[in-house]
């Protein structure tokens, strides 16, 4: 079968990463998967020429229902759609997406949510009929170059001192748009570096809103004890999460963070922002820390730093918890079952 499949592909996003290994799901069952930017198309028009074309396609599928999903509102083939995060947590405050969403939902033939909260969420607003929405959360895999330098990773992030072994970093992954809220922690902890120079925050991700990332940027070149990392490929970012103290997740909204559950994988604690999607796997003192404030995050840091027999713990659950909740297997035989459902 030949399916196409729509999603936002900034380079380097957990969205694409999503993307390309659910693609590779449905290829290892024997069918074609087209991949394509949803950014590529102006209407569903476009997107129904598309899949019209010779040789037809005879499914399709999308990641996100406002951005992706609602092109496909024109085609003739059946279709299935995968909740993004953003679409469910904030598109559907706006009126006019959440119509268009509530009739890319009514059209799907399934809809495939990453946590349980998502799906209720779902539930609650738009007129959704629930047996259609399924729950698989992401599956998870890790791989770190061995290439990876972590003194020249530093170094070429700004960060210099004499103490690089020394160092506490933590590693704010993200891409450079709003709904990340990459600056929530900055003024915070500047002051909190001031008085221990040792930690250093560093902020990666690709750079997705150009007007913000120039924001960005200026607020990080006047800020001690921030910087702000070149994006890096999947392996070399694994790396440096690896080497660093902590992984940050500071996001105003969120599906499923990917690099959260990447970090639980490589055995580096995390901190997150108290928010429906992180706590959604995140236990608080289980499988990392929750914080609702700047100055929590703070004082949950400390604790890292001074409680050994925590961080152990919250490693080691974390670990735990991605191998039994996000097996690379299940999500493979959910997508290529669900994709079965389009034939």
């Amino acid at each position: 079968m030949k399916v196409l499949f729509l999603a936002c592909l900034s380079p380097q996003t957990g969205n694409h990463t999503t993307a390309e290994r659910i693609r590779s799901h449905i290829e290892s069952a024997g069918h074609t998967c087209e991949l394509r930017d949803a950014a590529e198309f102006q209407s569903p028009a476009e997107v129904a020429n598309l899949v019209s074309q010779n040789p037809p396609f005879e499914a399709a599928l999308a990641i996100h229902l406002f951005k992706a999903g609602r092109l496909l509102l024109d085609i003739q083939v059946p279709f299935g759609v995968i909740f993004g995060g953003t679409d469910i947590n904030e598109d559907v405050k706006v009126k006019q997406k959440r119509v268009v969403m509530e009739q890319v939902l009514l059209k799907a033939r399934f809809a495939v949510a990453f946590t349980d909260k998502l799906k209720e969420e779902a539930e609650i607003f738009l007129l959704s009929q629930s047996s259609k929405i399924c729950v698989q959360p992401q599956g998870i895999q890790t791989q770190v170059t061995d290439t990876f330098c972590w003194t020249e990773f530093l170094r070429s992030s700004g960060v210099s001192t004499e103490h690089l072994d020394e160092l506490r970093v933590f590693l704010l992954v993200c891409g450079l748009r709003r709904v990340k809220d990459p600056l929530y922690l900055v003024k915070v902890f500047s002051e909190w570096h001031c008085e221990n120079p040792l930690n250093a925050l560093i902020i990666i991700g690709p750079k997705i809103d150009p007007v913000f990332t120039v924001e960005v940027e200026a607020v990080v070149q006047r800020t001690a004890g921030v910087f702000l990392a070149q994006e890096r490929s999947q392996q070399e970012l694994h790396a440096a999460m690896k080497r660093c103290f902590a992984m940050v997740n500071s996001s105003i909204s969120e599906g499923m963070s990917a690099a959260i559950l990447e970090a639980m994988d490589l055995g580096v604690p995390v901190l997150a922002r108290d928010i429906p999607g992180n706590s959604a796997v995140v236990q608080h003192k289980f499988t990392g820390l929750l914080y609702s404030s700047p100055q929590e995050f703070v004082h949950q840091s400390q604790r890292l730093l001074s409680d050994h027999e925590l961080r152990e713990k919250v490693v080691r659950n974390g670990k735990l918890y991605v191998e039994e909740h996000h097996s690379l297997k299940q999500e493979r035989e959910t997508y290529q079952r669900l994709v079965d459902i389009l034939h």
